[in-house]
């Protein structure tokens, strides 16, 4: 399966391949992950397949849930003028 990209000059990955890949190398499946993240199934397939945008609190759940942190971050040019940071190994 050809990994998904982002729109945009990065060209990296799309959060969604990212959340696939890290729970598959912690080997837990969508239902292992959901339960964990309080989500659905249905959501996190969702989230990793690209077919809808997970919100914030859904990549923050998500992010805690595979032990990683989450940092969004806007930012104007090359300033970053808002951060706002959350989830993370415990």
């Amino acid at each position: 399966m050809p990994e998904q990209r982002d729109p945009g000059e990065s060209g990296g990955p799309s959060v969604g391949a990212l959340l696939a890949r890290e729970r598959a190398s912690l080997g837990l499946t969508q239902v292992q992950l959901a339960k964990r993240a309080g989500m659905t199934q249905a959501a996190v397939s969702r989230s990793e397949t690209g077919s809808s945008s997970p919100g914030m609190r859904s990549l923050q759940r998500l992010a805690a849930a595979l032990g990683l942190g989450f940092t969004l971050v806007l930012q104007r040019g090359d300033q970053a003028i808002c951060e706002v940071a959350g989830g993370g190994p415990s």
